[in-house]
């Protein structure tokens, strides 16, 4: 079966009224092992204590007090694929990675998380959420998008681990390396031309 073009996806940011697709997405496991996309806003055991309907309330409560921690892609009326990004500065892990420390004092939108519905993997849908998470950051006055892919050496991973996304996926989209702090993790940013 040929990937949809990106012409066939939607994109929402996840607000109150699309919660319930985010729901119907992430699942009863919302996503992997309970994490509801909480990993990156909670450190240590504040992430683990919370898996499960702890993280998927406190990822609700935030997108009820008018946060947008993502996007959300379509196809047709089903959410298919999902990314969190924002600031660097609003996701306290990664403020104290070590290993994804700032490469420079550039202000960067960083993309923490891909989840793709399983049926629809590997069928362009995290390439076409790249583009349209650049353009909302490009809306929103960003200069950069910075994402933390796994190098893409055609090794098959479970998917849980390939959360960050693959390289291959960014490059084609337009990223260019800027970092590489360990062999199985790669810092990739995208600069917005603003006219």
């Amino acid at each position: 079966m040929n990937a949809p073009q990106d012409s066939a996806y939607t994109f929402h940011l996840l607000t109150p009224e699309r919660w319930t697709d985010f729901e119907r997405l992430f699942g009863a496991h919302g996503a992997y092992a309970g994490c509801w996309c909480m990993f990156w806003f909670l450190r240590g055991s504040d992430f683990t204590r919370g898996q499960c309907d702890p993280n998927r309330l406190a990822m609700k409560a935030r997108v009820e007090a008018g946060l947008t921690p993502g996007m959300l892609a379509y196809l047709g009326d089903e959410p298919v694929g999902w990314c969190a990004f924002g600031p660097r500065e609003q996701y306290p892990r990664l403020l104290a990675s070590r290993t994804l420390k700032p490469v420079d004092d550039a202000p960067v939108w960083s993309i923490v998380c891909f989840y793709v519905a399983k049926e629809h993997r590997k069928r362009g849908v995290s390439k076409a959420l790249l583009r349209a998470v650049i353009e909302e950051v490009r809306r929103r006055g960003g200069t950069f998008v910075e994402g933390y892919p796994s190098p893409s050496t055609g090794e098959g991973r479970p998917d849980p681990f390939v959360y960050l996304g693959l390289e291959a996926a960014f490059r084609e989209v337009g990223f260019v390396e800027v970092a590489r702090p360990t062999p199985r993790r790669l810092i990739m940013r995208y600069s917005i031309q603003h006219p």
